[in-house]
């Protein structure tokens, strides 16, 4: 008996523990979505297609802990047939990612909107169910969910069942064919320019991990769902009803999700919009390309503003002291983007922006030194305050620039 009460215990601890999972990680995806779309979509317009597309894919995870964990007859009425209409902006916002960072322009053809047909559709077809008064929806989803688990529910056009069907083969079918657009366009730009994109690298990977698992969860779910409807068939001799059982359906489902709001974090570049499939143009164009990517904030301000102004005025802040200074954060409160920043100051500047920083810090401290506002501070304390990593790199990076020590340097001013 007392084994059979820990047993209970450790059965409702797992299904609490589960809970609690079902509802942190896609409420952790929707705060990155957000972050996508507030502070980052000025970098990189393709960000919002990747930000809704996430949105989507974490509001739909939190609708199963609506019906599946909840237990509550409120919840199970909101969740229940009124969100069957996310499941198929999936695809669409995934192909919108896709076709948008490879653009130069990061634009979309009129036509693409086209895309969003089949999700209008739903809503339209669910009518019948969800103009139901509210009392009602949420006893026929308690039935349905946690009783009979009959999805017979009739529409004005198509089936319930056909619908749970069809959303996970929309979603495998958009996943696949944004595979093969991202390389046949990968093959066309090679084809053209002889070479491959300086990106090319770690956006192949990103895409491969980000459809891989989109058609991961699609298939897993075409096969849970072929069961519900006691569609049988068998994948090496195993019965498929053995396999996608409802444990793994919602395990591999929910961790398919979770894991790709993990791995954007992994790859920084994509996270700040700093990658896209283009390749690099001659110096004559890299001014207009920055400024027809700038924020239209920026460009309101003056129109004769170019990007030499823009830093001026943004080094008036001193941003380069701080030892975090880098080119991504440089990208981040200018909001251009990180390419364009590293190929004005190659091709236009003929100068790294690792040169280019080190060289301001050097002449900051060359003017607090003859302002007299580092008398009383060490050698090493001149350093920290002006953003170096050491006092040995500072003294290296003077000498550089200045053909001298900072020991010297001073000496030599104090002595004028």
């Amino acid at each position: 008996m007392l084994f059979l009460a820990d047993f209970d215990y450790l059965e409702v601890y797992s299904t609490s523990n589960h809970a609690l999972m079902a509802i942190f990680f896609p409420l952790f995806g929707i705060f990155t979505s957000f972050i996508l779309i507030y502070y980052l979509s000025s970098l990189n317009r393709s960000n919002i297609f990747l930000a809704l597309f996430f949105l989507c894919c974490n509001l739909i995870v939190l609708v199963y802990y609506g019906l599946h964990f909840t237990k509550d007859l409120f919840w199970e009425g909101v969740c229940f047939v009124h969100w069957l209409p996310l499941s198929y902006l999936l695809g669409p916002f995934l192909y919108y990612y896709v076709k948008s960072t490879l653009s130069e322009n990061n634009k979309l053809e009129k036509w693409d909107w086209m895309h969003l047909l089949p999700a209008v559709f739903i809503i339209f077809n669910c009518l019948p169910f969800t103009t139901l008064p509210f009392d009602q929806k949420a006893s026929i989803a308690h039935e349905i969910v946690n009783v009979t688990e009959n999805y017979t529910l009739h529409f004005n056009f198509v089936s319930f069942e056909f619908i749970l069907l069809s959303r996970s083969a929309h979603l495998l079918a958009y996943s696949v064919f944004s595979i093969i657009y991202f390389f046949r366009h990968a093959h066309k730009v090679y084809k053209t320019h002889g070479t491959r994109s300086s990106n090319h690298g770690i956006l192949t990977k990103w895409m491969l991990l980000l459809c891989g698992i989109q058609i991961v969860i699609a298939v897993n779910s075409i096969g849970h769902m072929s069961t519900l409807y006691d569609i049988k068939f068998s994948i090496f001799g195993i019965p498929s009803y053995q396999i996608f059982t409802e444990k793994y359906y919602f395990g591999i489902c929910g961790a398919g999700f979770f894991l790709q709001n993990i791995f954007l974090f992994l790859f920084p570049k994509i996270l700040y919009g700093n990658v896209s499939y283009t390749i690099e143009k001659g110096k004559d164009s890299i001014i207009d390309d920055i400024k027809s990517n700038l924020p239209k904030k920026i460009k309101d301000v003056s129109v004769t503003e170019d990007i030499e102004k823009i830093i001026e005025k943004y080094l008036s802040t001193i941003p380069y002291i701080s030892r975090d200074f880098s080119l991504s954060q440089m990208s981040f409160d200018l909001k251009i983007p990180e390419r364009f920043l590293s190929n004005y100051f190659n091709k236009e500047l003929k100068i790294t922006f690792s040169e280019w920083r080190k060289n301001l810090r050097i002449d900051h401290v060359c003017r607090m030194i003859e302002q007299g506002e580092s008398k009383n501070l060490t050698i090493e304390a001149i350093a920290t305050n002006a953003g170096f990593a050491s006092r040995s790199k500072f003294i290296d990076a003077f000498k550089e620039r200045k053909g001298v020590t900072p020991s010297a340097f001073i000496k030599s001013i104090v002595t004028q």
